[in-house]
C-alpha cells in the first residue's frame, strides 16, 4: 500500500478521548525502546508523522494516526522502562490493558520486539495478554539493520521458540533500511482488506 495521506489525529488517556467513528484499528505495542514510532514513521514513508525521542516512555498517552481515511494505525504507551515510576508504569498498563480490553474496531495487534534480544519478561506478559484477547496478531522484530543480514533467520526462529510460536507471522523489520516494509502491509492488507 502507497500511503498519501497520513495525519496525526487525537492522543487519548481515557476512552471518552478515543475517536468515535467506524474505521479499523491496527495496534501498536512493544516495549518503551523497541522503536514503535520509527516504524509507524517507515510504513507511512514520513518522517516526523509519530515523533522519535532518544529518552524511553516518552508515549504516555495512546496517539491514533489516521491512514489514508481507511484505518488508523493506534501507538499505546510503552511498557518495561525502568525509569518511569512505578506508578507511571502501572498507569501505563492500565491504558494498554483498557484500550485493548474495551476498544471495538481493533483489528490487528503488532507485538514489536528487539530482533537483537531474547524478549523480556514484560514482552513475554505482554504476548500471553495478547493470546488472551483471542484478536489476530502479528509479531514484528524491529531493528534487524542492527545485526548481520545471516543472523536475521536465526534471531527471528530464536524468538519464535522462546515465545512459542508455532503459527502466527512473525516478521524482521528495519526501520533505518527500510527493508521487510512490503511483508508488513501484506500482512495488514489481509486484515483490512484494502489495497
Amino acid at each position: 500500500m502507497i500511503v498519501k495521506n497520513a495525519k496525526f489525529s487525537i492522543s487519548a488517556v481515557s476512552p471518552k478521548d478515543y475517536p468515535k467513528g467506524e474505521f479499523q484499528e491496527i495496534v501498536l505495542v512493544g516495549k518503551s525502546n523497541v522503536g514503535k514510532s520509527s516504524f509507524i514513521n517507515t510504513l507511512c514513508n514520513r518522517k516526523n508523522l509519530a515523533r522519535t525521542s532518544n529518552v524511553p516512555g516518552k508515549t504516555r498517552q495512546i496517539n491514533f494516526y489516521d491512514i489514508d481515511k481507511k484505518f488508523y494505525l493506534v501507538d499505546l504507551p510503552g511498557y518495561g522502562y525502568s525509569k518511569m515510576s512505578k506508578e507511571e508504569q502501572l498507569k501505563s498498563g492500565k491504558f494498554i490493558e483498557q484500550y485493548l480490553s474495551i476498544g471495538k474496531n481493533i483489528s490487528l495487534i503488532v507485538l514489536l520486539l528487539d530482533i537483537r534480544h531474547n524478549p523480556t519478561q514484560d514482552d513475554i506478559l505482554m504476548y500471553n495478554y495478547i493470546l488472551s484477547t483471542n484478536l489476530p496478531f502479528i509479531v514484528v522484530t524491529n531493528k534487524a539493520d542492527k545485526i548481520a543480514i545471516t543472523k536475521v533467520d536465526s534471531n527471528v526462529d530464536r524468538i519464535k521458540k522462546i515465545l512459542g510460536i508455532s503459527y502466527s507471522t512473525i516478521i524482521p523489520f528495519s526501520s533505518e533500511r527500510k527493508i521487510y516494509t512490503d511483508r508488513v502491509w501484506k500482512e495488514f492488507e489481509k486484515i483490512l482488506n484494502i489495497n
